[in-house]
């Protein structure tokens, strides 16, 4: 696949995620590398919303290590339990969260940061890492990013 994105900005975000699905597939499909797959995913989602930051941590122990992202530098580490990216891991489901100044125990890893989607990624039922997407607004995610994110993470599951 060519290293560019086919998307029309003026379809809703349903139609748009409808869209890119397919792109990531093709972007993923034959190459085994999982940095590499985790990489490609993060910038297509970046560039195709716009969003302030698009990562992955993976689980490492007790700890959710920093992976592929692009965006602002990031927090390297985090425990178990902790923050929204920690609660989604310990939780084993998908977090959204409208306000993060109102979500109890969120990590400021960027005070630019108001709005954040966490998706886990199971392997044989085991969360192995978590997709993090931050906004720069309020409320910046709804049902339509969640049914979306959390197919495109039921691909990258097939990469661990």
């Amino acid at each position: 696949m060519a290293e560019t994105l086919a998307l029309d900005s003026t379809l809703t975000k349903a139609e748009q995620y409808r869209q890119l699905l397919p792109q990531i597939e093709a972007l993923t499909t034959g190459e085994p590398d999982l940095v590499a797959n985790l990489a490609n995913t993060a910038a297509a989602l970046r560039q195709a919303f716009g969003f302030f930051w698009v990562g992955f941590y993976l689980v490492k122990g007790n700890e959710l290590v920093l992976g592929p992202f692009q965006g602002p530098i990031a927090c390297t580490r985090i425990r178990h339990g902790k923050g929204v990216c920690g609660s989604s891991w310990a939780r084993a489901e998908t977090i959204v969260v409208p306000d993060v100044e109102a979500f109890p125990g969120h990590i400021a890893c960027s005070s630019d940061s108001r709005s954040e989607i966490v998706v886990p990624i199971f392997k044989e039922g085991q969360v192995v890492a978590v997709l993090d997407v931050d906004s720069n607004q309020l409320n910046d995610f709804d049902h339509d990013d969640q049914a979306a994110l959390e197919r495109i993470m039921q691909l990258a599951a097939r990469w661990f």
